[in-house]
Formats: structure tokens, sequence, C-alpha cells
């Protein structure tokens, strides 16, 4: 019989890249949606509204395994108080009304897999490579971080074995964080951000939502694991490596710290911060990378 997996934020940047690596696997695929969608042969849409604390409890029932990635963007707009709000509840919110059913039910779950962000280690720049081990930062990132895995915890405590993917930046297909930047460097005004020493985690699109893959089909797996390439690519390396994609070494100055700390606020620190994460917990499991040369991944992407 064909197993279902439940997906919220499924029709997102990484929720549409995983469902078709999902079906490709063999797996059927359910989606929880605002809008009233038409069901195709192996994808079936659920209702749901964080507004209303509703949601479709057959799309729980119905699941074998539940994959989280639904949340705001955290760098889609400026952070008021009510934004970060939004951004916490976004995450937490739907953990929440999942676990109300799962308890009521008795419903017991294969796995649940919930994103995570390489943002629990803090907005910091160090050359400390961090590990799943390590006590999460209390600043915005890292609480919002801490919150969204200890809503994951009381699923866990259900019985249900429970992973967290601690991810980076996702590069994709003209897609997520390419998407912001190709425009204004395919026109030849690249820059590099901030004094351009900050690291950047990155992986591929195919290769996070491989780990995903790995992570309902491996029983072995539980837990937080970081899902990032451990390089040194930073900010500078990262805009230079981009620009040469288009044929041009970067001319413009850097953009200095205190101006997009003047037009970003509080939210500068996601951009003129960065941290390295080591891999080597999710390849001790067997896992693979087939994208760890940046400059190979920025072609794929691009072409």
């Amino acid at each position: 019989m064909t197993q279902n997996v439940l997906i919220t934020g499924g029709s997102g940047f990484i929720g549409k890249h995983l469902t078709d690596v999902l079906l490709e696997a063999g797996f059927s695929v359910s989606i929880l949606s605002r809008a009233t969608k038409e069901n195709l042969p192996v994808i079936t849409y659920y209702k749901w509204d964080l507004n209303k604390n509703f949601i479709d409890e057959n799309a729980v029932l119905n699941a074998d395994y539940i994959i989280h990635l639904a949340g705001e963007g955290i760098v889609e707009k400026r952070w008021s108080k009510k934004r970060k709000k939004a951004i916490v509840e976004s995450r937490v919110k739907p953990i929440d009304l999942i676990f109300s059913v799962l308890e009521k039910h008795n419903k017991k779950l294969e796995a649940f897999v919930s994103a995570s962000g390489i943002g629990i280690y803090g907005a910091i720049t160090s050359h400390k490579i961090c590990t799943e081990d390590m006590t999460p930062s209390d600043d915005f990132l890292g609480t919002t971080c801490q919150k969204w895995e200890s809503a994951v915890d009381k699923i866990g405590a259900l019985g249900i074995r429970t992973v967290k993917i601690r991810t980076g930046i996702v590069l994709g297909k003209n897609e997520g964080f390419l998407k912001k930047l190709v425009p204004s460097f395919k026109s030849g005004f690249g820059a590099i951000l901030g004094l351009g020493k900050q690291y950047l985690p990155w992986i591929h699109i195919d290769d996070l939502c491989r780990i995903y893959l790995k992570s309902i089909e491996d029983q072995e797996l539980e837990g937080p694991y970081n899902a990032c390439i451990t390089d040194n690519t930073t900010n500078g390396r990262f805009s230079k490596t981009l620009a040469k994609q288009f044929d041009y070494a970067i001319w413009l100055p850097k953009i200095p710290p205190f101006f997009l700390k003047l037009v970003l606020g509080e939210m500068s620190e996601v951009i003129l911060t960065g941290q390295r994460a080591s891999s080597e917990k999710i390849q001790k499991t067997g896992f693979e990378f087939q994208f760890t040369d940046l400059e190979k991944t920025l072609i794929n992407c691009l072409k």
C-alpha cells in the first residue's frame, strides 16, 4: 500500500521540489492549503487556517509521515514587533495544531520531520564550526528556532520519531535566495554586502530534498541535523562567484554595514552575520551530497 506524506508549506519553493521527489520515490502526497484546490491522482489537498486554529483532521489521520515546512519568510519584511511574532507563530502554530489532532485520536505517525534553521546557533561570524550539540543562541534567530524545535519535541513525547533539519541558504534554479540576487547580478550591478567576511552556509535544493527523503525512509535518523555544505564560503566569495557566471568582476564598492542597518533595521543581522555549520552528523548516516562545489552548483542553478 502506498504510504502518504503530508506536507505543510507544500506550495513553497522547497515544498514543490520535495513533492516531486516524494512522488518519484513512490509516496503519495497531501498538502495543507488555505485555498480550496482540486485533488490530483497522487496529490490530495486539505484545508487549514492558522488564524482560526482550523485544520482538516483527515489530513493528519490519513498521513503516515508529516513534513513541516510552513513558516513566514525571515527576510521578506522588516522586523517589527508584529512581524517577529508572525515569524515565530507561523512555525509553531502548525505543529501545535497537528499535535492536538495526534493526541486527540492517539494517532501514531511513522515520523514527523520539521524544518529548522542554522540560525539556531545565532547571528554570529566566527571561525567556529557549529555542531548539533551546541547550545542555541538567545538572539531572535536562535530563540525562534528553539521555540520551533521545542514544539516538535511535544510530538516526540507522543512516541513518534522526530527529525529536525537545520537548513542553510537553499540554492535552486532561479528560485529562493538566487531569485532575489540574479536580476541585479545579471545586469552587472552585483555587490558584496557588508564586509563580505560573513559566512554563508548553503545547500542545493536537490540535496536538501534528498535529506528529507532519507529522514522518512531511514528509521535510524532522529533529532537535529545540519543541512548545509561545510566550506569557507563567505558573502564576498559567493558574490564574486555569482558575478563570474555573468562574465564580469564586481566593480561596485561594498555596501557598508551602517547602510544595511539603516535600511533593514535589526533584520540586517541576517545579512551581516553568518556561521559555518558541520554536516558531519548527516554524512555519518551514509548521506552523500551531490553538490559540494559552489561554482558548479551556481552553474547548475543558472543554466
